[in-house]
């Protein structure tokens, strides 16, 4: 298909891309077990004897990876990261396993698998040098078996993370082994790491041939003769079809191809992600599996038209899509895959169909869940090449490392149904410049991605006029721009015709509950990218009513507009979800976290969150804000996003305040409002029927604790979690908009609190306290099960008032 990729772009009318194929995810090769448990960590500089079972240091800790250790530590002015890396160190640390193998398993190949330490890995195995790694995002593996004891015998593993020097990202990145660690045995002949690479030419007449390439590694080459099996299963699990060939063991690397043609497939989509299974196995003449890989597996179509947009399985379908950096909030950038689920829950509840993993290779388990819940995602690869945005990044590394980098991500990643097209450059700093370095480089990166898969590359770019090295060397497929909104029903005539998407968006800011009136001025917060900010507001926030946003990006309802006008544009990419760890913009210290994001750190939306969803999705809608705890007398602006219907009614205390209805291109109503206490109501009618309510009532002082769940029931292996939200309300049950209580948590049973948060972004309080303030009337505790089944009980306590308990149970 690399050629039909070739092919130049003769008419607007011309369908690009068109990228049939099946994909799959899941991957899991046979004999693999976790590696998590049973570490000891130590930051800061120790001696080589860590390599030796009798070392006795003191100072070390007991602890399970996935694990995070700046996000332990306090914000510091000082670090070196940066308020941009978040306010928090990185340093030198070390992780120490011992295990013992059994003296049967002597005669497999034994290998470790690293889904990403961030940064600098040195991984030693019984004082020998396993391997080094630079990049903090890439998975690796090393061969084990040479340096393996056996029986009695312990074995020492030892990893070296060196993220002490600073600054070396623009966000904050974590530290330590901070994604999953795998166990991979296999008995002398074994499929490839990264499992069989599946593909269709076509899905035609009600029919899907499912092409299936798979390596398979023979430590011994000796002739023997082999069965690859290959088996499909429905999503109930029941076989469909089944495949094999006979091979002979002559070389270390047998390619073997085989075709499974699927009846009636049910293709995967955003709306409805259908998975099939295939279980790989190879199988000696003895009738004996020898190794086995499951994959799960998706068929759809996809292919961008430079005119229409983006269509899947041959549907017209907007890319709905945000930006998200890798931490997970109080969790830091330890991986859980419960987290990221939520997270993803509560973009799909937006109308979010699509990710871009800004900007670095994501954990394996994000696109497990993409694959799972149907999201679309860019792969991103890189935040820059051969030029350095900070002294200490990747760019160190680029010249040796980037082609395998590469390699390594497309290979891990490019079987996911989720995955659509692979960002191989953000802002790339060679976009400018009088040589030629960037467009040779971005011509050698989508030569890689080409040999490797047939989905599309494109690059993030800042720069959209005629003098960017990387769009005029007309590289890539698609054109991608990174905000510049009012040159997006442009970009044809700039770049000729190639379909469009715009990588980045928005950058508009805000603070859950924070409101500057009045609403309808627009702060462009600092004044340009490289001034510092000038005015702002004294308490650091930045208002919810859309009205604040950087002077490079726009208010959401900006952007919105113009991606719901133009069919050109095929998708869109918020910047952000969810607020993250770094990046204050548009504030210094005490500014930690961003404030970009539709959704808070803890995962409350703000009031933007319902402009996207009256407008993704086909559910009623009706918001109103902001809360109704004012000065007497004093004018506050009412907005309402809304849907499903053509007129909005307010009314405060029973008094109609008047009818609101869009006008033009407009997302919202609103009126100024002379502030009484009391009841604000809106009524939202089409044809005059009712179609929603929405109720604001004046709270009273703080009188309650409220404690609710996203899940009350847990599995007991020890990293699910719930997260629950804490909030502050007045006697009737009101949320009080303003409280600020300090809530402190204890907890019985067998689990432990790992997490509290609130929302703020300049909160100095710990992520792993045993207390949180609220933030406007809310924070969150997240609560992680253990090793036992049983009843577990949260207590929220708050001076002057009664506790609150909420039961959790663990299965």
């Amino acid at each position: 298909m690399s050629n039909y990729l070739n092919k130049r772009y003769r008419s607007a009318g011309l369908i690009l891309f068109m990228l049939l194929m099946v994909v799959i995810s899941y991957g899991q090769p046979g004999s693999r077990r976790t590696f998590n448990n049973d570490w000891q960590f130590y930051l800061g500089q120790t001696d080589e004897s860590v390599h030796h079972a009798t070392f006795k240091g003191e100072g070390w800790r007991n602890l399970s990876v996935p694990h995070d250790w700046s996000i332990e530590l306090p914000f510091d002015k000082e670090s070196p990261t940066g308020t941009g890396g978040g306010a928090l160190r990185g340093g030198l640390g070390w992780y120490r396993k011992v295990f013992v193998l059994p003296e049967a398993d002597k005669h497999k190949k034994h290998f470790i698998r690293f889904d990403g330490v961030y940064m600098n890995s040195e991984v030693y195995l019984n004082g020998h040098l396993l391997g080094v790694r630079p990049n903090g995002y890439i998975g690796f593996s090393y061969d084990m078996s040479p340096y393996l004891q056996y029986g009695q015998q312990k074995n020492i593993l030892v990893v070296k993370v060196n993220n002490d020097k600073q600054p070396n990202s623009r966000w904050y990145s974590g530290s330590g082994i901070y994604r999953n660690v795998w166990l991979e045995s296999s008995s002398g002949i074994r499929i490839s790491e990264w499992g069989p690479y599946i593909t269709t030419p076509g899905i035609r007449a009600g029919k899907a041939v499912i092409k299936i390439e798979t390596p398979v590694h023979i430590d011994k080459p000796a002739g023997a003769i082999y069965r690859l099996r290959q088996r499909l299963f429905d999503a109930k699990g029941v076989q469909l079809l089944q495949s094999q060939n006979k091979f002979r063991a002559t070389e270390t690397t047998v390619n073997l191809q085989q075709e499974l043609t699927v009846t009636r497939p049910v293709l995967w989509s955003d709306e409805n992600p259908y998975l099939y299974k295939i279980v790989s196995e190879v199988i000696d003449d003895n009738n004996k599996i020898m190794d086995s890989y499951t994959t799960r597996t998706g068929i759809r179509s996809f292919y961008f038209d430079a005119d229409k947009g983006f269509f899947l399985n041959g549907k017209a379908t907007k890319l709905r899509g945000v930006c998200m950096h890798h931490d997970l909030g109080a969790l830091g950038t330890a991986i859980n895959t419960r987290a990221i689920e939520r997270q993803l829950e509560i973009l799909k509840a937006m109308g979010c169909n699509s990710i871009r993993t800004s900007h670095n290779p994501p954990a394996p388990e994000l696109l497990d869940l993409c694959d799972k819940m149907g999201f679309l995602v860019m792969d991103e690869a890189f935040d820059m090449w051969a030029k350095k945005k900070t002294d200490y990044d990747y760019h160190l590394y680029w010249d040796q490392w980037h082609e395998r980098d590469l390699r390594d991500h497309v290979l891990r990643d490019r079987n996911h149904p989720s995955v659509i097209m692979w960002s191989v450059g953000n802002e790339i700093i060679e976009q400018w410049g009088k040589d030629s370095s960037g467009a040779v480089i971005l011509d050698k990166l989508v030569n890689i991605v080409k040999e490797l898969d047939d989905r599309p590359a494109i690059t993030a770019n800042n720069e959209i006029n005629t003098y960017n090295n990387l769009l005029k060397a007309n590289i890539t497929p698609l054109i991608g721009y990174n905000y510049s909104h009012k040159y997006w029903d442009s970009v044809h005539s700039r770049w000729g015709k190639k379909p469009f998407i715009v990588t980045e968006s928005t950058s508009a800011l805000q603070t859950r509950g924070s409101y500057d009136m009045p609403s309808d001025s627009i702060r462009r917060w600092p004044e340009a990218w490289d001034k510092p900010l000038t005015t702002g507001n004294t308490d650091t926030t930045c208002s919810a009513y859309d009205n604040c946003a950087t002077p490079w990006g726009s208010t959401h309802e900006e952007s919105l507009k113009l991606f719901q006008k133009y069919d050109h544009i095929g998708g869109m990419y918020v910047w952000t979800g969810f607020d993250y760890i770094g990046e204050p913009t548009p504030y210094p210290w005490p500014a930690r976290s961003s404030y970009f994001g539709i959704v808070d750190l803890a995962g409350f939306p703000k009031d933007v969150y319902y402009l996207y969803q009256s407008t993704w999705t086909s559910q009623p809608v009706l918001h109103i804000f902001p809360h109704w705890n004012w000065t007497p007398g004093q004018t506050v602006d009412v907005w309402a996003y809304y849907n499903q219907a053509d007129e909005v009614e307010l009314y405060l205390n029973g008094q109609s305040l008047g009818i609101r209805k869009k006008q033009n291109d407009a997302m919202h109503v609103v009126w100024r409002v002379s502030y009484r206490p009391g009841i604000l109501k809106a009524v939202s009618r089409k044809n005059g029927k009712i179609i929603k309510e929405a109720l604001i009532q004046t709270a009273g002082e703080p009188a309650a604790i409220s404690l609710s769940a996203d899940r009350k029931q847990l599995q007991k292996n020890k990293n699910d979690l719930s997260f629950i939200t804490v909030t502050i309300k007045d006697k009737k049950g009101n949320t009080v908009p303003l409280a600020d209580n300090l809530v402190t948590f204890t907890l019985q049973g067998d689990a432990e609190i790992v997490g509290v948060d609130n929302g703020s972004q300049t909160s100095m309080e710990s992520f792993k306290a045993l207390h949180r303030k609220a933030f406007h009337g809310k924070c969150l505790v997240i609560v992680k099960a253990k090793n036992k089944t049983g009843l577990i009980k949260l207590t929220a306590s708050a001076a002057g008032l009664p506790p609150a308990t909420i039961e959790l149970q663990v299965q």
